[in-house]
């Protein structure tokens, strides 16, 4: 079995056919998915599939929304971890340093966004694009207490060992199937089996070949194939590795795959 660990099925692009993707995903051997919030506005829709026996969810601000985010949404935030429950962690959140304009305020959001998951012990599902060096130096200051999640990480194996030596799990998705992508594949073989959990990033982070389409849980297992070959390992020990793996990161019940 898999287990998504980061996919946003609740934006519109999965409206027309939600229930599909989830039954094309199963048929996949994708058996349960962590979708994080981006926007206060999408929160609801986020917590509504939370309700789902195989869905977990988190709740965030994510940096590439940043003009969506209202004066009061911190507020909001917190207000619905401290009195909410199911909740896996805070996220997603972080830096994307590409939008140089909005850096400063994407900070304050994500050192809030920090603060909250060390104040209420849960994990941390970062976004961190060219910010890696500066986003392993605060969270070595901060010391969270639940460590989190790198999602989508794109850096070297010297940024990927920082992390991991901080006690961080490494997200793993679409990328990782490119040629081109000669220094993440790099990184992926140094990365010990307890240091990485599988993700799609859906609808986004098409794999090769795929470009220009939609991405959905059910493409995990080609992701899974090229990250056993990539290890020289058999995808089954790749597959029990990334599940145990993502159930330790949200302290979740750790059923046999």
């Amino acid at each position: 079995m898999l287990f998504d660990a980061h996919c946003h099925l609740d934006f519109d692009s999965f409206d027309a056919d939600r229930e599909a993707v989830f039954e094309r995903a199963h048929a996949a051997g994708v058996s349960r998915f962590m979708v994080p919030g981006t926007t206060r506005e999408r929160w609801k829709a986020v917590l509504a599939l939370g309700e789902r026996a195989d869905v977990v969810v988190a709740l965030g601000l994510h940096p590439y929304f940043i003009a969506r985010h209202g004066a009061d949404d911190l507020e909001a935030l917190e207000e619905v971890v401290a009195h909410g429950e199911g909740l896996v962690g805070i996220g997603e959140c972080g830096v994307d340093a590409r939008f140089e304009a909005t850096l400063e305020r994407q900070w304050e959001l994500f050192e809030a966004q920090l603060q909250l998951a060390k104040q209420y012990r849960l994990p941390a599902i970062i976004h961190c694009v060219h910010a890696d060096d500066q986003v392993a130096k605060r969270l070595k200051q901060l010391d969270l207490p639940a460590r989190g999640l790198i999602h989508a990480f794109g850096g070297s194996p010297q940024q990927a060992r920082r992390f991991l030596d901080l006690g961080y799990l490494l997200g793993v998705g679409g990328a990782i199937t490119y040629d081109r992508a000669k220094r993440l594949h790099r990184a992926l073989r140094a990365i010990p089996g307890d240091g990485f959990v599988l993700e799609t990033d859906s609808p986004d982070m098409p794999l090769a070949g795929r470009q220009g389409q939609r991405n959905e849980p059910a493409h995990l297992d080609e992701t899974l194939a090229r990250v056993a070959l990539l290890r020289g390992q058999d995808p089954g020990t790749v597959a029990a590795n990334a599940w145990d793996n993502t159930h330790r990161l949200f302290r979740l019940e750790v059923a046999s795959p």
